[in-house]
Formats: C-alpha cells, sequence, structure tokens
C-alpha cells in the first residue's frame, strides 16, 4: 500500500487577489482526499503591486530592471504565505507545503515562468517541508511550464466517474482546458486556450473601483460594439504566438475597448472573451465532432454567467458546458488542490508534466523540495 501524504497546496493565480488553500490526503498517484478549502484575500497593497508591476514587465529587461521591487513584493507574498500556514496548521495537521507563488511574468517563447515566493525564507518561518519553483525543471526539460494541473485533472476526474472522453476547463485569469481521453495512466493532452478573466478584471480595475464583473452584473448592462469586437478578433488571430501552449496575461490588453462605458467595455471584452473560448474548445475538440462530450468549468469564471452562457450559445451542440461542482469538486479550489498533489508527487518523485500537456521532451519530475530544519 502506497504511503499517504497530508499536503497543503497554496494558490494565487493570474487574478492575482489572494491565495487559495487547500490540504489534501494522497499517495500522489491514485487516490486523495478533501480536508480544507478557504481564501485569502490579499491586502490591498499587495494587490495592487501585482497588477502594476505585472503591467510594467512586459519583457525580459523590463524583468531585470523591477528586481529590486520584485524582490521587496516577494518578500511581503512570503510573509503572506507563512501567516496563512500559521493559522491553517492550528485547524488541520500537515506535513508539507505546496508553494506555487505569484506569477509575475511568463513567456513561452524565451522559456520564462517567474512566480514570486521565496521558498527557504518560507521553510525557515513555517518549519515545514517546503515544494516550490514548480516550473523550471520543465522548461529546462523543452517545456513551456504550463499548464501542470492536467495530471490532478485526469485523477479528479477518475475518482469521481465522470465519463470519458471529457474535459475540465478552468477559466482563471487565463483559460485551459484538459482532455482526459481515457482512464489509462497519463492518457491526457491540455493546453491554455486564450484569456478567461483576465481581460475583464483589468477593464474593471481600470474603470471603476470593482476588482472584477461580479456574476457578470456589469456586462449584462452593456451592449457590446461590433465594430470593435471585429478589430480585437483580427488582432487576436494575428497574435505571433498564437500555437504557444501557454499563455500570460500580458499576451492580451484592453487598449481596444478604449472610449467604450464601463458597462458596454464589459459586455464587449466578455463576448470577445466568451468567441476566443469556444472557438478554441471547437478546435480541440475537433476529432469528437460526432460525439458528444462533456467540458466541466472550473475557476472563478465560471461564476460569471454572462459568460458562460456566451460560450455555451458559441460551441456546437455536441459540447456540453457543466460546472465541476455538479459532479462532486468544489470549483474555486481545483488548483490549490492540485498543487498539494503536485508537491507530493515531487516528494515520491513522480513526473508532474508530460509532452501532451506542457511540450516537454519527456515526462518531468517537478518543483524544488526542502526539507524543514
Amino acid at each position: 500500500m502506497n504511503k499517504i501524504y497530508t499536503a497543503i497546496g497554496l494558490m494565487s493565480g493570474t487574478s492575482g487577489d489572494g491565495v487559495d488553500v487547500s490540504i489534501i490526503s494522497s499517495d500522489g498517484k491514485s487516490s486523495y482526499k478533501v480536508l480544507l478549502n478557504e481564501y485569502f484575500a490579499y491586502s490591498t497593497e499587495i494587490y495592487e503591486s501585482i497588477h502594476r508591476l505585472r503591467e510594467e514587465i512586459q519583457n525580459l529587461n523590463n524583468l531585470k530592471n523591477k528586481n529590486d521591487e520584485l524582490k521587496s513584493l516577494e518578500r511581503k507574498i512570503t510573509l503572506f504565505h507563512a501567516k496563512i500556514i500559521s493559522d491553517i496548521s492550528k485547524k488541520v495537521k500537515f506535513e508539507l507545503v505546496g508553494f506555487h507563488g505569484q506569477t509575475i511574468y511568463h513567456n513561452p517563447n524565451e522559456k520564462i515562468s517567474k512566480q514570486l515566493g521565496d521558498g527557504s525564507l518560507l521553510a525557515q518561518l513555517t518549519k515545514k517541508n517546503i515544494v516550490y519553483n514548480f516550473r523550471q525543471s520543465d522548461i529546462k526539460n523543452g517545456g513551456e511550464g504550463a499548464p501542470l494541473t492536467p495530471i490532478f485533472h485526469h485523477l479528479i476526474s477518475k475518482k469521481n466517474k465522470i465519463e470519458v472522453p471529457s474535459c475540465i476547463l478552468n477559466i482563471g485569469g487565463i483559460s485551459n482546458v484538459t482532455l482526459i481521453l481515457n482512464y489509462s495512466e497519463n492518457n491526457f493532452i491540455s493546453r491554455d486556450i486564450g484569456p478567461g478573466n483576465c481581460l475583464i478584471d483589468s477593464w474593471v480595475r481600470k474603470n471603476s473601483n470593482h476588482k472584477y464583473d461580479k456574476n457578470g452584473d456589469l456586462a449584462s448592462r452593456g451592449k457590446f460594439n461590433d465594430i470593435i469586437l471585429e478589430q480585437a478578433e483580427e488582432l487576436y488571430s494575428n497574435r505571433a504566438n498564437k500555437k504557444n501552449l501557454s499563455l500570460d496575461v500580458n499576451d492580451f490588453d484592453v487598449s481596444f475597448a478604449r472610449g467604450l462605458s464601463l458597462e458596454d467595455g464589459s459586455a464587449t471584452l466578455t463576448l470577445f472573451t466568451a468567441k476566443i473560448i469556444g472557438s478554441s474548445l471547437i478546435s480541440f475538440l475537433s476529432k469528437f465532432h460526432n460525439k458528444k462530450i462533456k467540458v466541466l468549468l472550473s475557476g472563478g469564471g465560471r461564476n460569471n454567467q454572462i459568460l458562460v452562457n456566451q460560450i455555451k450559445q458559441i460551441v456546437s451542440s455536441n459540447i456540453i458546458i457543466d460546472l465541476i461542482d455538479n459532479h462532486g469538486v468544489e470549483g474555486d479550489y481545483v488548483e490549490s488542490q492540485a498543487f498539494a498533489y503536485l508537491a507530493i508527487r515531487r516528494v515520491i518523485n513522480e513526473p508532474i508534466s508530460f509532452p501532451s500537456t506542457t511540450g516537454c521532451s519527456s515526462p518531468t519530475i517537478g518543483g524544488e523540495y526542502l526539507e524543514a530544519k
């Protein structure tokens, strides 16, 4: 019988608003049990620093020039995570930490994925075993460093007896999809397929005092602009890096919506996002055009009813859109559970990325492991 580990996963996604936290028990292979899910919002200072720096860092030179500011922010983010671990450890005991950190710059063409998070400092502060820096081994092995969650998508689909072939579509800041072909080992394909919440969130941040369009309320009150939408679609179709398996929020911007009202901009950007996700899904699942296939939504974007309904209208009738929550999985915490699981796989020396997910040359063990002292 395989050893069971108890691990906490700490995931701050491209929305940059806080940290999703999950504790699971798992053997790192065929079983897992969720023990806790919680969310911790970043302070206003951290939240604003993340988004300001991410917008200012558009290339490698920007990244290097912002080193001092990034170091300062990294320390604040690490201390924030340490406080979470301290608070959570009073509720549930765990032996391992999967520390994703905060992505500040990701460029698959340059083979760079930069996450802010000091694993050594976190280990020192918490006296816990830490797995962090998950993406670098994959990049060194020819991959793009993302997406990393497909191996966990495969497990949760199998555990919850979801009929295959099926998909899990995570709509975070970026949208990524995993196609599970069957339940034989590692038989899945994954890639990022476009923006998720990043464009809508950015528009709302820049044009109001809100962080996001809750439930699509702003978009529901606006009207999309046909001309601007057409121009945005043409611009997107000509992107030089459109063949990459992974994307970054900096691959997209909201400048084309300049001049629209808050509501009309929200409506236009929501439909633009839905069109990219919908058309990408159709292309990704094209070989299943004669078979009904279920696509289960996870991530914060699944709560935007306008976005979800538009995706449903765009995809073909054989693509059935449903919430992963209707299949025994809490959709807000799939990613944080995944990084707890990936940390366990690092300890037992099992791969977390594959040629069919990140483009790496061979299955790759990921993450740096630091034992508590």
